[in-house]
């Protein structure tokens, strides 16, 4: 919605626009934990006939689980194959602290795949 609202405003690069929009929602909700929106309702339990639909939905539930730092950074740099430089830019900090926040959310991302598939077996 704030991409749509401003659109007529963009005008030299509107990918641009939209990630660096969506990098600081991200970190202005991490701030602000009151805005976050609540369910009004219990959510169903998810069940799924595929293992790739169960699989889509443990990798939601675990980046979810990251902190939102270390989501942007490896949403950034591996979904958005962006290069670290950039992701530093967007994120407003240094590379080293893009690369230490990839490696510790990508650490934290296969230990919880891990113990899920462990709990398959």
């Amino acid at each position: 919605m704030k991409v749509y609202k401003s659109w007529s405003k963009v005008s030299a690069s509107p990918l641009g626009y939209a990630r660096q929009t969506l990098t600081n929602t991200v970190t202005d909700e991490s701030r602000r934990f009151w805005r976050r929106e609540r369910p009004t309702y219990p959510l169903p339990d998810a069940t799924a006939a595929s293992d790739d639909r169960d699989m889509s939905i443990d990798l939601h539930r675990a980046m979810s689980a990251l902190p939102p730092k270390q989501r942007a950074a490896v949403v950034l740099r591996y979904w958005d194959d962006l290069p670290i430089a950039e992701v530093a830019r967007l994120l407003g900090c240094t590379e080293g602290t893009v690369k230490s926040q990839c490696a510790k959310g990508l650490a934290s991302l296969r230990a919880m795949v891990a113990d899920k598939l462990e709990g398959h077996r």
